[in-house]
């Protein structure tokens, strides 16, 4: 699901990723993850990460939870669910560098992606960082625009079960590679230079 020419990603050092259909299972349109008994990890996500940590790349997160600004749940039950998800991880040698979130609703903010204000926060946080080294993996159109605006290269998971909505069409073909999952992303690009 490559989309033009191949796509070296072998200087990448920072890793962005979307949280809901990137990490866990995004729930339906218009629920929202509002505490860790409906966090449900994908499958292979630990591993993936943990490889991640394990070639010296950041893995950082970048996620619109807007169900806070709708009163759905708090900032400490979001604290809650990201510290349980650490401890996850931790079970398998894995562990995110940063998590950065947006609680504001559409227009309330300059970091609601597609805006790119997480980035900034992260970008200020780890001078290091910077497009050329960076990639956004995530599952929508918003991550996908976001990535592009900072001129970084982008990764759309898309395992094909999610409806052909104009907005994912866009997203496939703007988009410089789709791959079905986060594991498969990891597998296919960023350690493909050990095989060879």
């Amino acid at each position: 699901m490559q989309r033009g020419a191949a796509t070296d990603f072998s200087n990448i050092e920072f890793v962005f990723l979307d949280r809901d259909g990137v990490i866990n299972r995004k729930p339906a349109a218009g629920q929202f993850v509002t505490r860790w008994e409906e966090f449900e990890l994908l499958p292979g996500v630990e591993d993936a990460i943990a490889q991640m940590n394990r070639t010296g790349r950041k893995a950082i997160v970048v996620t619109n939870q807007r169900g806070v600004a709708l009163g759905l749940y708090s900032w400490q039950d979001l604290a809650e669910i990201h510290e349980q998800l650490q401890h996850k991880l931790a079970a398998r040698g894995a562990h995110l560098d940063a998590i950065y979130v947006c609680p504001h609703d559409d227009g309330q903010c300059d970091c609601r992606k597609p805006l790119t204000g997480l980035f900034g926060q992260a970008f200020r946080d780890f001078p290091t960082a910077h497009a050329a080294n960076s990639v956004v993996v995530g599952d929508s159109l918003r991550d996908i625009e976001a990535g592009r605006r900072l001129g970084m290269r982008t990764a759309l998971i898309d395992d094909g079960t999610a409806s052909s909505s104009p907005d994912l069409q866009l997203a496939r073909s703007l988009a410089q590679v789709c791959v079905a999952s986060l594991s498969d992303f990891v597998r296919r690009y960023l350690c493909a230079e050990r095989r060879s």
